[in-house]
């Protein structure tokens, strides 16, 4: 049994696609988002639609009782809320880091899709990156 299957035994089904559907598209478009926290010109409108993806997660995530994702989400609201404070672009070492976070936010994804058990958050998102080095 995995983890759609434990969600549709526990929650609407139209709640699950729901959350499905607006997670792949959250997912689609978060390393893009990264990416452009390295650009002057774009840093402002990628870290504020950084901020709510991560936020959304975690709220829906909380709500469909899926503490891997609410545990990981929160700590990446965490960190943009420091860099939409510093206010400038983002050094190489944290986009590597937001980079792997979003990789891990597709497994998850595939998970879903595959009905697998949900993969263990890897150690190495779990530190985070010097984040005023520039």
């Amino acid at each position: 049994m995995g983890i759609r299957n434990d969600l549709e035994n526990n929650f609407d089904f139209e709640i699950i696609d729901e959350f499905l559907d607006h997670y792949s598209m959250m997912v689609e478009i978060m390393e893009p988002l990264i990416v452009d926290l390295g650009n002057t010109d774009r840093f402002h409108r990628s870290i504020e639609e950084l901020f709510r993806i991560f936020h959304n997660i975690k709220s829906a995530s909380g709500y469909l009782q899926i503490a891997p994702m609410v545990r990981l989400a929160t700590l990446v609201e965490d960190a943009l809320e420091q860099l939409r404070v510093c206010d400038q672009v983002v050094n190489e070492e944290t986009i590597t880091w937001l980079i792997n976070v979003s990789d891990m936010f597709t497994q998850w994804q595939e998970d879903f899709k595959m009905d697998n058990e949900l993969s263990k958050i890897h150690f190495s998102l779990l530190i985070l990156p010097d984040m005023e080095k520039a």
